[in-house]
């Protein structure tokens, strides 16, 4: 058990260990939304941003959708480690197995990755850019095992330009299937749902 806790502790600071703050940008107003309008796409990992998306879902209604690279990150600790490492600082963008049939359906795109290296998950950024966003409310969260934001609310940013961003969310990989309420007071800031 103790290895697997300092494994940990090396997680958060591996994987933040490049990043700074988030840049100073003035988040979006909240929005108004049927649940038929929102989407809610993530990339998970270890299973803690998947975990964020359901309560996400749970409360918007809204339809729940997997980012998914053709090839999959592997399985072993380390050597996903090493792998995002190079990914992220590279900008590399891998080829996705999952596709949105219809985007323009949806007004909010609620986008969750974890924090991989002070930046979001190389899948997302590959998700970001696929599609034509302009106009369209795209709420980032964020999930991290010590690290918080860093640049990953800026990092999206840059690549949605022409999108609404509302204030990020950012959970704590280790307590958000517990985090309920902080996921719920914080969507309740960035989206109002028309039931």
């Amino acid at each position: 058990m103790k290895k697997r806790t300092v494994a940990l502790a090396m997680a958060a600071s591996i994987f933040g260990a490049c990043g700074c703050s988030a840049e100073n940008a003035t988040p979006a107003a909240k929005v108004t939304a049927e649940p038929a309008k929102v989407l809610i796409a993530y990339y998970s990992w270890s299973g803690n941003t998947r975990a964020a998306a359901e309560q996400i879902q749970k409360i918007t209604g809204g339809t729940l959708f997997e980012i998914k690279p053709v090839k999959a990150y592997p399985t072993d600790y380390q050597e996903c480690v090493d792998q995002a490492k190079k990914e992220c600082r590279s900008g590399f963008k891998p080829e996705l197995s999952t596709k949105v049939d219809d985007m323009q359906k949806y007004d909010v795109i609620f986008v969750g990755s974890p924090n991989w290296w002070g930046t979001m998950a190389p899948p997302v950024a590959t998700f970001l850019t696929s599609y034509d966003l302009k106009g369209k409310t795209v709420v980032p969260f964020f999930t991290h095992g010590g690290g918080g934001v860093q640049n990953c609310e800026r990092d999206v940013r840059k690549l949605c330009s022409g999108s609404n961003l509302p204030q990020a969310g950012v959970f704590s990989g280790g307590s958000v299937r517990r985090s309920g309420d902080a996921i719920a007071n914080w969507v309740s800031k960035v989206v109002t749902v028309k039931k």
